[in-house]
């Protein structure tokens, strides 16, 4: 079903809104992967997260300081692996959410992608076959902004040639929400697919 908001465009986050939150498997498969302490891992793995996503160390940088970070020396072969394994649990998309995206684009409404990522995440994202649906795809780790950074939706906004209140953006995490807000656009605190297109069908009507 077509959902059409003229003169809008919605943003979308990709991380748990397009995308699943990465399985109790996937991130099992991490810790066997990794060979360490599941809690040294995970806490290795958040310390550097907003410093990858804003594009101020490398991809291999990251993993390789995640390893040392557990006591281990990772060479780039398992750097490799561990960086393989965690794009899979980002990458799994909601085939609802899709849909939703998809309907929007259907009812002639402009749609843009605004994620928290490494650069390296800037081409799947936009040769993905949902990456066909996105006017524009933001990738904060090639902008050098972090949502909720008013900076970077600002960006958006010039890029999409729209005021901010033109813009509507769906992210998970309350605080890139209010920091979208904070702007004049209108937010959504993604929960569900159902909620999701409950919200938007909203706006149109």
């Amino acid at each position: 079903m077509s959902i059409s908001l003229p003169g809008r465009a919605v943003v979308f986050d990709y991380g748990e809104v397009i995308s699943f939150t990465p399985s109790p498997e996937d991130r099992q498969r991490m810790v066997e992967a990794a060979g360490v302490d599941a809690a040294d891992l995970w806490r290795a793995y958040d310390a550097d997260r907003d410093r990858l996503d804003q594009g101020l160390i490398s991809t291999t940088d990251y993993w390789l300081g995640i390893g040392a970070a557990c006591g281990v020396r990772w060479d780039v072969a398992q750097a490799q692996r561990m960086w393989a394994l965690d794009f899979r649990g980002w990458t799994s998309a909601d085939p609802e959410v899709v849909r939703v995206v998809a309907d929007l684009v259907e009812g002639g409404t402009r749609v843009a992608l605004l994620s928290n990522a490494a650069p390296d995440y800037g081409s799947p994202f936009r040769f993905s076959p949902i990456g066909a649906l996105f006017e524009q795809v933001f990738v904060s780790g090639e902008l050098l902004l972090l949502k909720p950074d008013p900076a970077i939706y600002r960006h958006a906004a010039a890029e999409l040639g729209l005021d901010p209140a033109d813009l509507v953006f769906v992210d998970n995490r309350e605080v890139n929400v209010r920091g979208a807000e904070s702007i004049g656009i209108t937010g959504h605190v993604y929960t569900d697919s159902a909620s999701l297109r409950a919200f938007v069908e909203s706006l149109a009507a």
